[in-house]
């Protein structure tokens, strides 16, 4: 028998439901733990009380041992690394159900001008622990398909930002499903860029959703969702690594009950389709800062959500006899309680360790905390200002 629990040593509640079976967790139990509630879509999870429960599970057991499932992971960048480290050790575990038999991730690509291609973080992690690594230019590609079919046979694969759509001939390969670690509470953010979106969006709740894959985008039934509190302040690519870290975890918990049966795509809660918000892709003209329109919550969270990427940045003219506006981009900002009279200066704060203030067209003030010039390192407020020796400096309106 292969059972599952799904409470941590943290966690703050845990309700049991007992119909006619001992020790069964309801549908849709919620889990408080270090800021994330968690919500399960399995019908019924065993749990073992104690070591004494296991031992005599295993004494009345004249079972042959279950073979394996053999698992592929998919993934790309340095959040799926991670990811797929923590399915690696969950593997070597005496107890764990799953062999991993293969790793699929996008082709090696130039990080800098003029440098040699590199392989993805996955596709490091993967050689590291001697792990067969393909990365097929599409995951379309017959020879890759058939490889997946006639090497790898997966049992289930695992996606986690692989960064490709996968076709119907792929889906159909692993027979017990493709289940995919996505960033957001689906249906709310189904797309390229959830994590992005929801801060750009101000969100206060967001979370993880493990799923299903299907044919249409992030449109599977979902198995389990984590939420989180997120802070005013925090950023993407924070937020995105706690995300994947939380959804993995919560995968690997659940794994057994999938291997096992106990959950597949038939009990897995269908997505309400009226509540789909789409995570579109960013475009890089999205971050600018447009300081002469927006509030400085709009322009705020546009810096915590696009600070992967593309950046934001804001146009300014420094020195009266400016001749041309510079770029300069926006790495940390946050919004200061109150109102001013709207004007184009920028000047810094009057308290120690104040930003430059920025004051949006409503008259609300976007403080920017630290910036980046053109050719040059990141740095504070105080630090950019000195540079500029008693220069003005204004925001500016592109055309």
């Amino acid at each position: 028998m292969i059972c599952i629990c799904i409470r941590s040593a943290t966690a703050a509640a845990f309700h049991y439901y007992r119909p006619n079976l001992p020790n069964l967790l309801p549908c849709r139990t919620a889990v408080q733990n270090n800021g994330f509630a968690s919500y399960c879509t399995l019908p019924y999870v065993t749990v073992l009380n104690n070591s004494r429960d296991r031992n005599s599970e295993t004494e009345n057991s004249n079972e042959s041992p279950i073979r394996k499932a053999r698992l592929v992971f998919l993934g790309t960048p340095d959040v799926a690394a991670s990811s797929l480290q923590s399915l690696v050790k969950a593997s070597q575990e005496a107890e764990a159900c799953f062999d991993i038999v293969g790793v699929v991730t996008q082709p090696p690509k130039r990080r800098k001008r003029n440098a040699a291609a590199e392989p993805s973080p996955v596709q490091k992690v993967a050689e590291d622990y001697g792990i067969h690594v393909l990365s097929p230019e599409q995951a379309k590609d017959p020879e890759f398909l058939e490889e997946l079919e006639n090497t790898f046979q997966p049992d289930i694969c695992i996606t986690a930002a692989y960064g490709q759509y996968l076709p119907k001939r792929f889906l159909a390969v692993p027979k017990l499903g493709t289940i995919n670690i996505h960033p957001s509470l689906l249906p709310r953010w189904r797309g390229a860029s959830p994590v992005q979106r929801s801060l750009e969006a101000g969100d206060d709740i967001i979370g993880v959703s493990i799923l299903y894959t299907v044919s249409k985008m992030d449109a599977g039934p979902i198995i389990f969702q984590d939420t989180y509190k997120v802070g005013i302040n925090e950023q993407s690519k924070a937020v995105l690594q706690k995300l994947f870290e939380v959804g993995t975890e919560s995968l690997i918990k659940l794994l057994p009950s999938v291997v096992s049966g106990k959950i597949t795509f038939d009990t897995a809660t269908p997505q309400n389709e009226d509540g789909v918000v789409k995570a579109d892709m960013i475009d890089v003209a999205e971050g600018e800062l447009e300081v002469w329109k927006e509030s400085a919550a709009v322009a705020h969270n546009k810096v915590r959500g696009f600070s992967i990427w593309p950046g934001t940045w804001i146009y300014f003219n420094i020195g009266i006899d400016s001749q041309e506006p510079v770029r300069i981009k926006i790495i940390q900002t946050k919004v200061r309680e109150e109102k001013l009279a709207p004007t184009r200066t920028v000047e810094l704060g009057k308290n120690r360790g104040d930003g430059l203030l920025v004051i949006c067209a409503d008259g609300s003030v976007l403080e920017l905390l630290q910036v980046q010039p053109e050719t040059k390192k990141v740095m504070d407020a105080k630090s950019f200002v000195n540079g500029l020796r008693d220069k003005t400096l204004e925001w500016v309106e592109m055309p």
